[in-house]
């Protein structure tokens, strides 16, 4: 048998952190097994569904690689189909129409929650005959009144819904759009889907799908029920605890293999391994080892192996998401060092793509103002004399290389008998703004000899300015 799982989002806003979880899984189980996985939109509802969605999703499904060997299947593209089967049900009395107004249901919930009842359909138009003229009925799936539905999850093992406890679903609205429910196993059924791995909070939806598989008399796929994600506050993730789109995340400088190995370890381990290469994954991935519990997203963990793979990536392909992220920033790449050198720099030092960025603005723009701290603590009177020495040192140099450059620093602090700490900083604070940068030698080697002396001049000029308006 070939292994066949999916991905069924709905295009109803982006590819949310869940959402990218579950298609992960559902991909490295297909991969695992050698079998295929397919990419289904559910767009049914027509009036949330949106191409932007649409985009969207398929976009984040590219970004982390999670390719598909069928799709995107489009369910606005299969009414038809679903008609037909809503029709077999009906002609096998498996379905009726039901008549009941939005007013009577409600009052029927009212009724029930009043004396405590769980508030369910109570059958009124199961067995009618009578077709009331002026009204467009829904199609109610005839659930089994008796009975129990028995299934063995994947991760939550065996688990039994009475019939009794389910009632008759709608399975077509008033204007004949198909739900959610029905369409689910009919594409379930017709696309040979032979696991359905999705979140936990579709399990009350499955027993009531396992009713409907088998009034088609169609295979059962296997299902895995995932639990859900949580923020650090122990509530769902949600918009409140940040970015929880994924295209969210490339915007904030976050590498795809970070976050697919972050993602993976929501709720899945493999001993205490944290870094997965693409293979390992593929490799030792069971869907039956995830954890029933649910998982905490931890944004401090995820930067945490974003930097471990910006240390491990090819620089050229740092390169390019640098420049990207610069030019979207408006700055201009000519005037500036090379970009790959930069990259080379500061890879130990950045968590994020974004992060890489605002370390080295200052290598391709002036800054406006210096850091206050780092100002009032570096720029002060005693630095004067040893900038203008330095300056004086860099301008004679012909060789604009960091190992010059470091000769200078030593120099300079040599003939004033100072530890090279204290030009070395004010330097920094004086070139770049702030206190933090790469090692100065070659922080200067990539903002350039121009731009340095014009720093250095800048400075001498800042604390003469301070001296005098004290």
């Amino acid at each position: 048998m070939t292994i066949r799982t999916r991905f069924a989002p709905s295009p109803t806003g982006f590819l949310h952190i869940g959402g990218a979880r579950t298609a992960l899984f559902s991909w490295l189980h297909a991969r695992h097994a050698g079998g295929q996985f397919i990419l289904r939109i559910e767009d049914t509802d027509r009036e949330r569904s949106t191409q932007e969605s649409v985009d969207a999703i398929l976009d984040g499904m590219a970004w982390l690689g999670l390719d598909y060997d069928e799709g995107p299947i489009y369910q606005a593209q299969r009414f038809d189909r679903y008609k037909e089967k809503i029709k077999q049900l009906l002609d096998n009395d498996q379905a009726y129409h039901c008549y009941c107004s939005k007013e009577e249901l409600e009052t029927l919930r009212e009724e029930q929650m009043k004396r405590g009842e769980k508030p369910r359909y109570n059958g009124r138009c199961r067995d009618r005959t009578d077709a009331p003229s002026g009204i467009d009925p829904v199609v109610r799936f005839r659930n089994p009144s008796d009975g129990v539905v028995q299934f063995d999850d994947l991760v939550r093992g065996r688990i039994s819904i009475r019939n009794d406890e389910l009632d008759d679903l709608i399975i077509a609205r008033s204007d004949d759009t198909p739900t959610y429910n029905f369409t689910v196993v009919v594409d379930d059924s017709d696309m040979q889907i032979t696991h359905v791995i999705r979140g936990d909070d579709h399990i009350n939806n499955t027993p009531r799908q396992i009713n409907m598989f088998k009034a088609l008399d169609t295979s059962l796929p296997v299902f895995g029920h995932v639990p859900m994600i949580l923020g650090p506050d122990g509530q769902r993730l949600s918009k409140r605890h940040g970015a929880v789109s994924v295209l969210a995340y490339q915007e904030q400088g976050v590498l795809p293999e970070a976050l697919c190995n972050y993602l993976i370890r929501l709720g899945w381990s493999h001993g205490d391994q944290e870094i997965f290469s693409r293979d390992e994954m593929i490799e030792l991935f069971d869907i039956q080892n995830v954890n029933k519990a649910p998982a905490a997203f931890n944004q401090e963990k995820l930067l945490w192996l974003n930097q471990h793979y910006i240390k491990e990536t090819d620089g050229t392909d740092l390169a390019d998401l640098l420049k990207a992220e610069l030019t979207q920033r408006g700055i201009g790449l000519d005037a500036g060092p090379v970009v790959p050198q930069v990259v080379e720099a500061l890879r130990e030092r950045a968590q994020s793509i974004v992060e890489m960025a605002d370390k080295c603005e200052y290598m391709f723009r002036d800054f406006e103002e210096y850091d206050e701290k780092a100002a009032n603590k570096n720029l002060r009177p005693v630095a004067g004399p040893l900038l203008e020495a330095f300056q004086t040192k860099l301008e004679s140099l012909d060789d604009w290389s960091a190992e010059p450059i470091h000769a200078a620093i030593e120099s300079v602090a040599e003939e004033h008998e100072i530890k090279l700490g204290k030009i070395a900083q004010p330097v920094r604070v004086a070139v770049t703004g702030s206190s933090a940068s790469p090692p100065i030698d070659v922080t200067l080697e990539l903002v350039g000899k121009q731009r340095v002396l014009e720093r250095l001049k800048q400075a001498i000029s800042y604390i003469e300015q301070r001296k005098n308006n004290p």
